[in-house]
């Protein structure tokens, strides 16, 4: 009788993450533990008492809907999220963390670092997945959410949204750690409280912005490194900006499908 001996290999192949492929590739994650039950931003705030509720069957019919267009499209990993968990906003993975484009092979994933209350055990789920996935995670040592507030535009070259949810400095200590260019803005509207409700990144070399919500100077700063396309700021609060670019396709999170031509959102979202 003989037994098989398996040796380890000599050297090693080096390391492949998932951003490292040479396809898209996107996280996201099940609703399972999505809740309304904190009021975690100003919309919320203004249901009145006792009406907000979340059509949980819909929620999930929207996320199976939204999962089966990505996964034709791209490589898609699912965050595990217990229901028991108790964070009702972690389906909104955008949040959670930023891998810098121009950092080699895409190994680094920076985690963001959470002060909203509901939002700030969701550091440990990302810091696990990431870890798992073979990524070098480095957390925010400021107050900042992830690629909903930091967009890449080329090169080693970004803009960063600060205010209510994320610092300046974390973009200063971006930085200096990563040799990042960012250019940095503020959101001084309240309803608009991240970047990606104000500005998305269209191509290379176009990114729409919703100009009327920042300074001459800060528009002149981002004028110098990508063209512009203006939106309103009525547009913006359709939702314009809150995209997702897949290659040549964009998805947008419009629900005009949902809306009769009579509803008094129909022409905004039409537009």
């Amino acid at each position: 009788m003989t037994t098989a001996v398996y040796e380890l290999p000599t050297t090693l192949a080096p390391e492949v993450t998932a951003t490292s492929l040479d396809r898209p590739s996107f996280l996201m994650c099940p609703p399972f533990s999505h809740d309304v039950g904190v009021a975690n931003n100003i919309w919320m705030t203004e249901y009145a008492e006792g009406t907000r509720r979340l059509d949980k069957s819909r929620s999930y019919a929207q996320f199976l809907d939204l999962y089966n267009f990505m996964a034709a499209q791209a490589l898609v990993y699912l965050l595990p999220a217990p229901a028991n968990c108790g964070l009702q906003d972690q389906v909104f993975v955008a949040n959670l963390a930023f891998i810098p484009s121009h950092v080699e092979h895409r190994e680094t994933a920076i985690i963001s670092n959470f002060t909203s209350p509901p939002r700030k055990g969701e550091a440990q789920f990302g810091r696990s997945f990431f870890e798992s996935m073979g990524y070098r995670v480095v957390q925010s040592p400021y107050r900042f959410e992830g690629e909903a507030e930091l967009k890449h535009l080329h090169g080693n070259v970004y803009i960063g949204g600060y205010g209510e949810r994320s610092d300046r400095a974390a973009y200063e200590w971006m930085s200096s750690e990563f040799g990042m260019k960012i250019i940095p803005v503020e959101e001084r509207n309240a309803h608009l409280y991240h970047l990606d409700c104000s500005i998305f990144p269209l191509s290379n070399e176009e990114t729409i912005v919703a100009t009327s919500l920042f300074t001459p100077e800060e528009i002149r700063e981002i004028e110098k490194v990508t063209g512009i396309i203006d939106v309103t700021e009525d547009q913006a609060y359709f939702g314009i900006c809150n995209s997702v670019r897949v290659r040549n396709l964009v998805l947008n999170a419009s629900h005009l499908h949902d809306l009769s031509p009579g509803h008094e959102h129909y022409a905004g979202e039409r537009d």
